[in-house]
């Protein structure tokens, strides 16, 4: 009943004019984001950060919210019509998606995929609701040593997830830890690296790091090695399913939710893995020899709609970790992180007593966007189709512009400006030698957090380590810890000697 007088009150917020004209925005802005091949949520979210110090607090969180899943239901447009997935969620509904459309039922693969985003993301909304308070409310009991060790857990998932190597992870990080130490010591008040540079004594501003490594990194390298890419389209039919689609496409949007909302709730990051279990699972329960035969070839209608379904029920369920644990799971909730430090709130166990005014209107945004992006996407769908139309020079130079008087508006330093540019072409670096980027704001962000908690522990432990092995939830955290980075080099290592016994046989 608490949780519902709670869920009431934030809708109460949340209905306001302000916050469901923000609302609608975010959700506009988003959609055209995902359509838009190449910018994904991450670099949108960074390019408008600048604005949260203008917008009160709740609106602008509804708003970067609108942008997060907004993403999730454009990026399927692209991927069916272009066969150009603009997020990397989207990569395994261009598989049947496109054939679809080149088989003249491109109306029907967007209608499957907008519902089935609804569907699933009302779904995970449910548990995002249900669940993350009590989440929360334990975790609240965690003291120094146990939150310390949920930031090493933050910094090894993410690490060692988000990007295809382990080692790239871990130095992307480094970074991060070692930017996030620029500034006074929290507790002698000495300056640490600034280089005799008064501007560094504030720290390096997490805005700044955001927008150059995501928005003007993302300019910066489509300039240097993205050539021109001619994309044929395919033709538009009439957005709607036919009482067959219907019934091979509900069982896929069930399936995929319960496929990808348990892989947002744990701190493992990404949606590859749920949309591709996804996929394989719609292939290997269709019975049919009919629509067995449809992978493929024309474009079976559950290959769309199980994947899009897991995509959108992973990505609203990545707010659990993000909002009770402060676990960013993705590049666009490590954003949101950054967001929520910008207004001086630290997303964890606390959210939800110090904050949950601003919270249960968060998460009541998550209902009313997912109504409004299936009006905006089902009705609308060949408005955003001519977004696909915008020149790529245009569009870069008009992110670039905006991302730089951003930067500048925060503070009016000229050193910001050249410290943003030079992020930017860290950024491009980083992307040109498959860097993952996500690792470097988090370690920017609970590098400072770690290093305090870190200090905290070891009082309580009189300056032993030990204090760590003496308390059951840590030990349990540094078991989860020892997993993430054991237990996929196991998996590998196996699957390598199966493979080599079978080609032995």
């Amino acid at each position: 009943m608490d949780i519902f007088n709670a869920l009431l009150q934030g809708f109460a917020q949340a209905v306001t004019v302000t916050n469901l004209l923000w609302c609608l925005v975010g959700c506009a802005l988003g959609t055209a984001v995902g359509v838009l091949p190449g910018i994904g949520p991450a670099v949108a979210v960074a390019m408008l950060l600048p604005i949260t110090g203008k917008v009160d607090v709740t609106a602008s969180m509804i708003f970067f919210a609108g942008i997060y899943y907004g993403a999730m239901y454009g990026g399927s447009t692209t991927s069916i019509l272009l066969n150009t997935p603009g997020e990397t969620a989207s990569m395994v509904t261009a598989m049947e998606g496109n054939k679809m459309a080149k088989s003249g039922r491109a109306g029907a693969a967007l209608a499957t995929s907008a519902i089935g985003s609804f569907v699933a993301g009302t779904i995970a909304t449910v548990i995002v609701t249900l669940f993350a308070p009590y989440v929360a409310d334990y975790a609240v009991k965690l003291a120094a040593p146990e939150y310390f060790l949920l930031m090493v857990l933050a910094f090894t998932t993410v690490s060692a997830v988000l990007g295809k190597s382990t080692l790239r992870g871990m130095t992307a990080l480094f970074i991060g830890l070692a930017a996030g130490c620029v500034g006074m010591d929290q507790i002698s008040g000495q300056g640490r690296y600034v280089g005799g540079v008064p501007e560094l004594l504030d720290g390096i501003e997490i805005v700044l790091v955001a927008v150059g490594l995501f928005a003007v990194a993302e300019v910066l390298y489509a300039a240097l090695y993205e050539g021109r890419v001619v994309e044929s389209q395919n033709r538009m039919s009439r957005v709607h399913m036919s009482a067959r689609d219907w019934k091979r496409s509900i069982p896929a949007w069930l399936r995929g939710t319960a496929i990808g909302a348990p892989f947002g709730c744990i701190p493992a990051g990404g949606t590859e893995i749920p949309t591709f279990l996804s996929y394989a699972t719609e292939k290997k329960l269709t019975k049919d020899p009919a629509d067995r035969a449809e992978f493929g070839t024309t474009g079976a209608i559950e290959g769309v709609a199980g994947p899009e379904a897991a995509n959108n029920a992973t990505v609203t369920a990545a707010l659990i970790p993000l909002l009770t644990l402060g676990i960013p799971t993705s590049n666009t909730t490590a954003i949101l992180l950054g967001a929520f430090q910008n207004y001086g709130i630290q997303p964890g166990p606390q959210l939800f007593t110090t904050s949950a005014a601003l919270v249960w209107a968060l998460i009541a945004s998550l209902y009313i966007g997912n109504v409004m992006l299936l009006v905006l996407n089902l009705p609308m769908v060949g408005l955003w189709v001519k977004l696909l139309k915008i020149p790529k020079p245009q569009l870069y130079a008009g992110i670039l512009i905006f991302a730089t008087v951003g930067a500048y508006g925060m503070r009016q330093s000229a050193f910001d400006l050249f410290l943003l540019y030079a992020i930017g072409v860290l950024g491009v670096i980083m992307r040109r030698f498959d860097f993952p980027t996500a690792p470097v704001v988090v370690g920017m962000i609970l590098g400072p957090l770690a290093e305090a908690n870190l200090r905290n522990a070891l009082s309580i432990g009189e300056g032993s380590p030990m204090v760590f092995l003496q308390r059951p939830m840590s030990i349990t955290l540094i078991v989860i810890v020892l997993a993430v980075l054991i237990l996929p080099r196991v998996a590998k290592r196996m699957s390598e000697r199966k493979r080599r016994l079978e080609a032995a046989a």
